[in-house]
């Protein structure tokens, strides 16, 4: 790397505005935000382009995504980790929160393998300079799922973890609270019949009742002493909201219904809305739309979920169409996410944070990632 990197004849986009104007990286920082076109030889033409901050994205199960390309077929853990590295770099993101499952409901067994690997993976890579983004792990834990307490405790002090959320994909709550969808969904995931169904709907509530609170507890003293950021998952209700912020639950993650993503705002709990539900249009699950959301002011941060790259495009989507101002837009998929995760250092065009940078061509509607720089160097 070079000790100083200027980038010029770039809209920059700030925390309070869009600046044409000239950033310098020193060492690895923002040195410098100056308004303007620098005439120096030597600056990069970034050819009026936004800079905005890296992205920061606070749940991916893009990872998991790559183990299992298509059902049935396993791919090996650690290519599987560099090419989701590759995506994410390509799509502007710089920091990752890998959202990990722990505890299976039947979806997929293989859920423990792939946790398991992936963290093995990420230690051995981590430190050998090969990865694009930064990442850190979400550990994502399923209360009802009697192997949850087991895979928790491992990794409860793991020094990446950086978030927990507590889920419960139970059929008829939250994301399933439809049981017809979700008879759907099993009938053509599993190929069971309508009496293998019931019978499953049945066993999955009985283990619900049995462990689901005894379990939360239990996640809640295991990991008292790290002060982690704690995120609730799918919430239906103000009444679940309120309980969870009591417990120290502040973030609400892809909430389920409008009077739940409100009753979070007004209690002062950060929401987290999905990416892929506002490029698509809506909840692939019928839930609230993500975009009624964000219009309603409910929406802090947005997250990948299941597509790295979707983070660039509800940002522009946001402006367009949310009548949010393209910085306001921006930082939620920046600057928010990083304050929630605790990382304050990155997040912003400012002196003195990470130089963690994008380079965003718009090409009609749909924003283009052309350079990404992690730390002052260039990754994709």
């Amino acid at each position: 790397m070079s000790p100083e990197t200027i980038l010029t004849n770039a809209l920059l986009v700030l925390p309070g505005e869009v600046l044409p104007g000239t950033l310098v990286l020193r060492d690895g920082r923002i040195a410098e935000l100056q308004p303007g076109r620098s005439r120096l030889p030597a600056a990069l033409d970034l050819e009026g382009d936004h800079l905005i901050p890296g992205i920061v994205d606070l749940h991916t199960d893009n990872l998991e995504r790559q183990v299992m390309p298509r059902a049935n077929a396993r791919w090996p853990s650690r290519s599987a980790l560099l090419a989701h590295d590759a995506q994410c770099a390509a799509a502007g993101v710089t920091t990752v929160l890998d959202a990990l499952c722990l505890g299976d409901l039947g979806f997929d067994p293989g859920r423990g393998r792939t946790c398991r690997e992936g963290v093995e993976d990420l230690d051995a890579l981590g430190g050998t300079g090969l990865l694009k983004a930064e990442h850190f792990l979400h550990l994502r834990c399923e209360l009802p799922a009697p192997d949850m307490v087991p895979a928790l405790d491992v990794l409860a002090d793991h020094p990446r973890v950086r978030m927990v959320s507590l889920m419960d994909h139970s059929p008829g709550v939250g994301q399933y609270r439809d049981l017809d969808r979700y008879r759907a969904l099993r009938r053509r995931q599993r190929d069971m019949t309508e009496a293998e169904v019931e019978a499953r709907i049945r066993e999955l509530l009985e283990r619900r009742a049995r462990l689901r609170e005894p379990q939360r507890r239990w996640l809640l003293d295991r990991i008292a002493h790290r002060a982690l950021p704690l995120a609730s998952h799918d919430d239906e209700t103000p009444e679940q909201v309120a309980r969870n912020a009591a417990d120290g639950i502040r973030i609400s993650e892809f909430p389920v219904a409008m009077e739940a993503a409100k009753a979070a705002a007004g209690l002062g709990v950060a929401v987290v809305a999905g990416a892929p539900n506002i490029v698509r249009g809506g909840s692939h699950s019928g839930n609230v739309a993500a975009a009624d959301l964000v219009r309603e002011r409910a929406v802090d941060a947005l997250a990948s979920d299941y597509v790295p790259a979707s983070l660039i495009e509800a940002a522009w989507r946001c402006a367009a169409e949310a009548g949010i101002a393209l910085h306001a837009a921006v930082a939620m998929i920046t600057d928010r996410p990083a304050r929630m995760a605790r990382l304050e250092d990155r997040g912003r065009l400012a002196p003195g944070l990470r130089a963690d940078l994008a380079q965003v061509r718009p090409l009609g509607a749909l924003p283009v990632v052309r350079r990404v720089w992690r730390g002052g160097e260039r990754v994709a």
